[in-house]
């Protein structure tokens, strides 16, 4: 892949990036791996780069983290006449019942994120519709979690898919070297971005890197299952000092400038 991060906010895989070579990690973009062999208690990965030539790196251990599939295989659906397609993925529709009348599929084995909260979600949804209570679930409100150090999390559309689309929008960001409790926990990189809608200031997405970014994100999620504005988290009091305090100057930026820069 030419970044890290795969498909997320560009800006927030390059903040990243700069943040983990700090800590001294190398990267290897662009590059192809072509085998790794152990001798002893090293491990030799080869790999090719775009000219094709060809490299080593020698490393005490090897993550081989190449994707994740559904693990429908060896379950027997054909013995109901339950297909898949062929990556292996269940197909549902909006209640979540599959082809076959009276069986249900949620979570990793149909398309979308492999995220135990968002099948945690499925399952709700699936069996209030059972019982004839008109749940719903907003796949745009789901938030993303990349447990590094600092964390990574993110809501909704980043600025990509929204250019993308052609939506137009407005952004706002704070950093969290401005922040007193980040200062105080001595962990002041990164920032916070927030993209509303250009005409209803409607928050269409959120990105954070920082501190305890996978629990400040939250707070973004439940302002777009509710239809919030960027304004509405602006003027909403945040206690003093927290990292939530991050999230509302970053929500002030987008029609303005923040309290505190």
């Amino acid at each position: 892949m030419p970044k890290i991060l795969g498909n997320s906010d560009a800006e927030i895989a390059k903040e990243a990036k700069r943040l983990f070579g700090k800590q001294g990690i190398e990267f290897q973009l662009d590059v192809k791996v072509t085998g790794a062999t152990v001798k002893g208690k090293t491990a030799t990965v080869t790999y090719e780069d775009k000219a094709g030539a060809s490299h080593a790196i020698e490393a005490d251990r090897v993550l081989l983290c190449v994707g994740r599939k559904p693990y429908t295989a060896g379950l027997g659906l054909e013995n109901i006449g339950l297909e898949t397609d062929k990556r292996g993925f269940i197909h549902i529709d909006k209640n979540f019942e599959t082809s076959i009348k009276g069986v249900y599929a949620i979570g990793d084995v149909i398309p979308g994120p492999m995220l135990a909260h968002k099948a945690e979600e499925e399952g709700v949804v699936c069996v209030e519709r059972m019982h004839g209570i008109g749940a719903h679930i907003n796949y745009d409100a789901i938030p993303d979690v990349v447990y590094t150090e600092p964390e990574i999390a993110s809501v909704g559309k980043n600025e990509e898919q929204l250019k993308e689309a052609g939506i137009a929008y407005k952004k706002g960001k704070f950093t969290f070297s401005a922040n007193a409790r980040a200062k105080a926990l001595a962990h002041t990189d990164g920032f916070v971005k927030i993209l509303a809608d250009a005409k209803t200031d409607r928050i269409l997405g959120a990105q954070i890197i920082g501190p305890r970014a996978g629990d400040l994100i939250a707070e973004l999620a439940v302002a777009m299952e509710f239809g919030a504005s960027a304004e509405d988290i602006a003027r909403s009091s945040h206690a003093h000092p927290t990292l939530a305090e991050v999230v509302k100057e970053a929500a002030m930026s987008v029609n303005g400038p923040p309290l505190n820069s």
